[in-house]
């Protein structure tokens, strides 16, 4: 079977999924018109429910990035994921769930949630999805959680009050089901934003931000400049 083009309208999968996020979005943005709190930002936790189902695997992107590599070898990561990952995704790269976990962190000294890598559950960057549309349809454990009052209960439990969208809720299911990702190299995913660095962080803030190996992608997220690579010198 050769390529098939398949054109699909993201406003139209964003208001088709509107009724099954609307009850969660009030977690994961500061408020309604807020620039994350718009359906198109959590499209990738149900895009499995909509799209066809000739169609296996997503890669989603944010539009801030530059290849420093083939995509096809991004696209080959989906060849390391376990039989419970349902997608691959970065760490973020800044204390930003040290932070918004604050309150649960206090109340309970020794956890791992929101600490950085390599133990800590450090909560995630969603500028680069590799997303199994297979597993996220077959996954009863994930459809289980796109639901309101289990949201509602896991922000309450973890006094979790996000502001970035779809990867608030895929950090906060990863405070109790890490089993569901494949954590994708920070080379994959490199941030460059560094805004929490003078906010409090500074004695933490590189057990974040360091990221070694050779950059495949760098993310200008929080409009930082990305730097020019060898071929465009």
């Amino acid at each position: 079977m050769g390529d098939m083009l398949v054109k699909l309208d993201t406003d139209d999968l964003a208001k088709k999924l509107h009724e099954v996020i609307k009850e969660m979005q009030q977690h994961f943005s500061y408020k309604p018109g807020a620039y994350y709190s718009h359906s198109l930002f959590f499209l990738s936790i149900a895009i499995h429910r909509v799209m066809p189902e000739t169609l296996h695997r997503v890669i989603m992107m944010d539009a801030d990035l530059k290849f420093n590599n083939d995509v096809k070898e991004l696209f080959h990561l989906f060849d390391n994921f376990s039989d419970t990952n349902v997608m691959g995704i970065a760490r973020e790269n800044q204390p930003v769930y040290r932070h918004v976990l604050s309150v649960y962190r206090g109340a309970n000294p020794g956890t791992r949630v929101g600490d950085p890598p390599p133990n800590g559950i450090t909560g995630f960057n969603s500028g680069v999805l590799l997303l199994n549309l297979d597993k996220m349809r077959k996954s009863e454990l994930y459809n289980s959680l796109i639901n309101p009052k289990v949201v509602n209960d896991l922000t309450k439990k973890y006094s979790f009050q996000g502001h970035l969208g779809d990867q608030d809720f895929f950090t906060l299911l990863s405070l109790e089901h890490e089993n569901l990702f494949y954590i994708l190299p920070c080379t994959w995913n490199r941030q460059l934003c560094i805004w929490w660095r003078d906010k409090g962080y500074e004695s933490v803030f590189d057990l974040y931000f360091k990221c070694e190996g050779h950059i495949n992608i760098y993310h200008g997220n929080g409009n930082t400049d990305i730097p020019k690579l060898d071929w465009e010198k």
